[in-house]
């Protein structure tokens, strides 16, 4: 049986026209992104289990983020030759997975999925504090506690403390710890996948390299300890930077590997910030010839630009952290940004392509 099922995830705030955003700041340097026009894309994720020796369950994540400035939702899609098939949304974030199941005996279980999302290039006016978005009391707690994978206690505690110093504003905090990653960490090329986010085991041994879910969520450990909201976004390169910078694009419409997740801290006056120390590392390994010195223009561009901005060529699917997969009593993810399953009750490995083939496909269907 074949399962064809739409789902509109389009909110009231999503749909809303909102005006572009007044340019009044203008930084030296190329890298330099500011909201513009808003861009259509759509990606498809298929996803076929080679070992299927008894039921298969499938979840694939769908964009799921609505923020007026910078990123809607809109329809996903999918078709399928399962059983079932429906959209489940993780009900602390609202994470959206397609959830598929198999029957037992399936020899060529296969998903299909296409979501489509606007987005554009977020920054902010960073001499110009005026009144950011409020967050309830519910969002606060849960951006501002520790998890299994980010503790705020103990050595990441200490070592916040310590980098935050004098510091007295959330502001001064949030640059303090956004400066000490881009200059302690390193990008690592041999971390599988975009690594698995253990801070504290990070700075017990400081092995300070990983990459985007490691780096990215020692800032937010670092700032929930210094009392800043803070947390991770989690999602995939859709497109080349139209910035000049070949690291931080996908350049291929297959986009397969091009999971990245960024993190915000939300500060007064300004609401949610973007901020990727992990693309600072990223520009300084990758950025060709590779290996940059910490001195080069392109680094101190992205440096810059990247505490406040971030350039829209990327899908935000969620800001989910220790989710349960609905259906399965198996572990909770640390994030989701990648295609997972289950065969018999236990589950694949999603970054091992012998056992879970998926492919990701991304195309830009308008240019306002």
């Amino acid at each position: 049986m074949t399962i064809h099922r739409r789902q509109f995830l389009q909110s009231g705030a999503a749909l809303a026209a909102s005006s572009l955003v007044p340019r009044t700041s203008t930084a030296a340097g190329a890298f330099n992104p500011w909201p513009d026009a808003w861009r259509t894309f759509e990606v498809v994720t298929k996803v076929e289990v080679a070992r299927s020796l008894g039921a298969v369950q499938v979840w694939i994540p769908i964009p799921s983020v609505n923020e007026e400035a910078w990123f809607r939702s809109h329809e996903s899609v999918w078709t399928a030759n399962a059983r079932s098939a429906a959209l489940v949304r993780d009900p602390t974030s609202g994470a959206g997975t397609v959830h598929a199941q198999w029957k037992d005996g399936e020899t060529a279980p296969v998903v299909e999925v296409a979501s489509r999302f606007s987005t554009r290039d977020r920054a902010i006016d960073l001499s110009d504090a005026r009144s950011g978005s409020m967050l309830s009391e519910s969002e606060r707690k849960r951006y501002s506690s520790g998890t299994e994978m980010i503790p705020i206690d103990g050595i990441v505690r200490e070592t916040a403390d310590k980098i935050v110093g004098g510091a007295k504003t959330d502001f001064e905090k949030a640059r303090a710890i956004y400066d000490w990653i881009v200059d302690n960490t390193f990008r690592d090329p041999k971390t599988r996948g975009c690594g698995i986010g253990d801070i504290a085991s990070m700075l017990r041994t400081g092995n300070l390299g990983g990459k985007c879910a490691d780096i990215n969520a020692l800032l937010v450990g670092l700032a929930r300890a210094s009392g800043i909201t803070a947390r991770d976004v989690y999602g995939i390169r859709v497109a080349p930077s139209k910035l000049g910078y070949r690291s931080l694009g996908a350049n291929s419409e297959v986009i397969t590997k091009a999971q990245h997740c960024r993190a915000e801290v939300h500060l007064a006056g300004y609401g949610w910030m973007a901020i990727d120390p992990a693309d600072v590392r990223k520009v300084i390994l990758e950025e060709p010839p590779g290996y940059l010195s910490v001195t080069d223009t392109r680094v101190a561009d992205a440096r810059r630009t990247l505490f406040g901005a971030w350039e829209g060529n990327w899908l935000a699917y969620n800001v989910g952290g220790e989710i349960a997969l609905p259906g399965t009593t198996g572990p909770r993810l640390n994030f989701l940004m990648y295609p997972q399953a289950e065969v018999a009750g236990a589950r694949l490995d999603c970054l091992d392509p012998d056992n879970l083939r998926y492919t990701i496909t991304a195309r830009e269907l308008t240019a306002t």
